[in-house]
């Protein structure tokens, strides 16, 4: 098998960026990001280039964060929260 970084990172990504769409309903998601970006730590961590996994994964939420609307603060809330646990759990 022949995996990408982004082939790797993009469906723990899209995870989280489900969950930050949910919290602009109302829907309190906290202890879900938490949850998700701990087992994406977990499972990118067994990876042999985790190094690069990690920093892809918190650059993708950054920048996803980034690229949002104003507007939309709490989508942006979560992402940057996800991005900041995901920063916590690096094992570099």
């Amino acid at each position: 098998m022949n995996a990408t970084v982004v082939g790797l990172v993009t469906p723990h990504l899209l995870r989280v960026v489900d969950l930050a769409n949910e919290a602009e309903k109302g829907m309190n998601v906290d202890w879900h990001v938490r949850q998700a970006v701990s087992a994406t730590m977990g499972e990118l961590g067994d990876q042999y280039n985790a190094s690069a996994l990690a920093a892809a994964y918190v650059e993708g939420l950054e920048n996803a964060a980034r690229q949002a609307p104003r507007t939309r603060v709490a989508y942006i809330r979560v992402l940057q929260a996800a991005a900041a646990t995901a920063r916590s759990l690096r094992r570099d």
